[in-house]
């Protein structure tokens, strides 16, 4: 693509610089946990996981259910080390557990953006958009 970085993206005519975090630790104990959420058909992450999968979303790939360190990610985009939470009813009562795991993810060098399970519902379209916005306000390089 023109303008784009080396097997970089570009989003809004901004070009994305790629951060990818190639040694995330991993825990083989997750595994049947993670692959019993995929399969859960969680409403809300299925809607999006069809706007994003098989490069629908810039050509990006975006992994469902990924496990880094001792938790269970809703997405991530390796190209740019970003973790994507869908945050619900099920939030309400662990912020201090949340504070604690987005601090760990921080930790190894990920961003982390969260996004409402109404806005998924509702408002697909803004939602999409609003993670457009967050790539190009982290990612972007400024052409100037």
């Amino acid at each position: 693509m023109e303008g784009c970085l080396k097997g970089g993206v570009v989003i809004n005519g901004t070009p994305i610089k790629l951060n990818p975090i190639l040694d995330l630790p991993y825990q083989p104990r997750l595994k049947g946990s993670a692959k019993s959420l995929r399969q859960a058909e969680n409403l809300p992450e299925v809607l999006f996981w069809m706007q994003v999968h098989k490069g629908k979303f810039h050509q990006l790939d975006f992994d469902r259910q990924r496990i880094i360190g001792n938790y269970i990610v809703d997405f991530y985009i390796k190209k740019l080390g970003l973790v994507i939470e869908i945050d619900g009813d099920s939030h309400d009562n662990k912020v201090n557990y949340d504070s604690i795991r987005e601090d760990y993810l921080i930790s190894l060098g990920l961003k982390v953006y969260r996004v409402l399970v109404d806005d998924i519902l509702r408002h697909m379209d803004f939602a999409i958009m609003g993670l457009e916005d967050y790539i190009v306000k982290e990612y972007g390089v400024s052409s100037g």
